[in-house]
């Protein structure tokens, strides 16, 4: 028996004041490329921005990263922060914060599938907030969570010579003990070449000046861009092929 479609008998269903679609169910079956745009987006790789920032420099490296991470076709940006600490408080006074990215979680960490970490030197070493979080990842050091996924790190000083590459060298530190694989800048970047105020192989940076006030450069914001890129085509390709071990 064969059906025809619109059936004439739609007209007992018809509530007044109300329309109802009448398309028929293989017009309506067929409209699914919004949900296969929704899926393609759920299983990108994320990777994690992370960052602390005292007065804003930092994090406006790291929203640049997001920007580099972005252009990468298959990849995504997510952007998090830490709270501060002190020696009296070892948890953060409110679950989030008044303004910004939301705080970062494990979870974040564990499901991400590469990392770009910033923190602003603390006498040629990462602040103690991100170093908080970093200290509670021994759950993850234990299961493997981050081993082979890659990483990325960058960081801002006040003065030009106030400890950036030192910096970004004990950032990297827990990242290899994590057995994740360090991604730098190479002077393939012509930007690493012809910057006069941040920029290193071992990641991007920023000179804020003494006031904190010093705008970033177009050569430090090409390079934080170029840093979220190479992280990203990176964890891209490994989610293609077998991930490393």
């Amino acid at each position: 028996m064969r059906y025809s479609w619109p059936p004439a008998s739609i007209e007992r269903f018809v509530i007044p004041g109300v329309t109802l679609d009448v398309r028929s169910p293989a017009a309506l079956v067929s409209q699914l490329q919004p949900y296969d745009m929704a899926l393609e987006v759920f299983f990108m790789p994320v990777i994690l921005v992370l960052y602390y920032s005292r007065n804003g420099s930092t994090a406006e490296l790291a929203r640049h990263v997001c920007r580099g991470v972005e252009s990468v076709h298959g990849a995504t940006a997510k952007l998090r922060t830490v709270p501060p600490v002190s020696a009296v408080s070892e948890g953060p006074p409110k679950p989030v914060p008044d303004s910004g990215a939301p705080y970062a979680t494990l979870e974040d960490l564990r499901s991400a599938a590469g990392l770009v970490m910033g923190s602003p030197t603390r006498f040629g070493n990462m602040a103690a907030p991100l170093k908080y979080f970093l200290d509670n990842t021994s759950s993850l050091w234990v299961s493997g969570g981050l081993a082979g996924k890659p990483a990325g790190v960058f960081t801002s000083t006040q003065t030009l010579h106030g400890g950036q590459e030192a910096t970004l060298l004990s950032m990297m530190l827990p990242l290899l003990h994590h057995g994740m694989v360090l991604v730098g800048l190479p002077y393939t970047e012509r930007a690493l070449s012809s910057t006069r105020a941040g920029g290193t192989p071992y990641g991007a940076s920023h000179h804020a000046g003494s006031s904190d006030s010093t705008a970033l450069s177009e050569d430090e914001k090409t390079l934080a861009h170029a840093l979220g890129r190479r992280v990203a085509q990176l964890a891209v390709r490994l989610e293609e092929r077998e991930p490393l071990n």
